[in-house]
């Protein structure tokens, strides 16, 4: 094992299936000249020049068209947004054209392409730039929806979802690409749709995905201390569901928290809420309860920008609540 930063991890995933495959490349802002906005492409265009890492103009609809079109003459790109919020100028590319050409072409085309960046708050940086889009593009069939919390899982995922031969939103984050983590020193490849459970436990459940999932872990050690016992779940893939793995564990707890940094209508939270209303409901011995930002755009101030933000006092509040304590 070797020990690496998230966007060491990126990069790695990247560089390992371009050297694999020639039909991959990388199209984004700054993604070349500049290694990457978050230097997430560091080397790259170095090592496979500048018809493989290509810097594009800000015109995402553009280039997220250009992309989607040349997987329709063999090719599997890899499109960077500077930030998911600036996907909006390109969704049409992606719900519209990448979403649904399988289906519209009668299988024969399909369209084996990775939109990656980062997703929701990264600080003071506005409500048109602190937005999670999860639940919107895990809305849309034929999309499949990753958004790993740590490195060993970002690249693992990130090298599933080049190789997967349907669309792949790729959600990471401006505040975890200087984490560092494991990751093994020969090649690996995790499988999409399958949850992690981070910690056991047998007195409740959480469930959680990207960097808000730390917020679980800070409250998880302070309800050990108190003999609390949570078992945290990472979904990884918000689409396709690991709906087993969160019926299961809810069998054996009886009780649900779940923690997600977005906005609390028709949230990924209120579909777990539903998955085990219908799947689990004998099991519970307490209504679920979900954790969401406040349902307002993020705001600028920091002082309210943490209200908005779920933390760890929130989640130990709602443990406790399931737990009658």
């Amino acid at each position: 094992m070797k020990t690496i930063q998230f966007r060491e991890a990126i990069c790695e995933a990247m560089s390992e299936e371009m050297r694999r495959d020639e039909s991959v490349y990388l199209m984004g802002e700054e993604v070349a000249e500049y290694n990457g906005a978050y230097k997430a492409s560091k080397g790259m265009l170095d090592e496979f020049g500048p018809k493989r890492v290509i810097d594009t103009p800000i015109a995402e609809l553009g280039f997220a068209g250009i992309a989607v079109g040349s997987t329709m003459t063999g090719n599997r790109p890899i499109v960077e947004y500077m930030t998911f919020n600036f996907s909006l100028v390109g969704i049409d590319q992606i719900i519209n054209n990448a979403a649904k050409i399988r289906q519209m072409s009668g299988g024969q085309f399909k369209c084996p392409i990775v939109f990656r960046g980062p997703t929701a708050s990264a600080g003071q940086l506005g409500a048109t730039h602190s937005q999670a889009f999860e639940n919107w593009f895990a809305n849309t069939p034929g999309l499949k929806v990753v958004v790993p919390s740590n490195p060993y899982d970002a690249k693992g995922l990130l090298k599933a979802a080049i190789r997967d031969d349907d669309p792949v939103i790729f959600m990471e984050s401006e505040q975890m690409y200087g984490d560092k983590g494991e990751v093994p020193e020969g090649e690996y490849v995790l499988p999409i749709g399958v949850a992690d459970i981070k910690r056991k436990g047998d007195d409740v459940t959480i469930v959680s995905f990207g960097k808000i999932i730390k917020e679980a872990y800070k409250a998880a050690d302070q309800l050990e201390k108190e003999g609390i016992s949570c078992e945290i779940i990472d979904l990884r893939t918000v689409r396709p569901m690991d709906r087993k793995a969160i019926v299961e564990s809810v069998k054996k707890t009886n009780r649900l928290v779940v923690l997600e940094e977005a906005w609390p209508f028709g949230s990924v939270a209120t579909e777990i809420t539903y998955l085990v209303q219908s799947e689990a409901f004998d099991y519970l011995d307490a209504p679920v309860i979900k954790l969401n930002t406040a349902d307002t755009p993020a705001p600028y101030s920091p002082v309210l920008l943490a209200e908005w933000l779920p933390n760890s006092d929130d989640v130990i509040k709602a443990v406790k609540k399931v737990m009658y304590k």
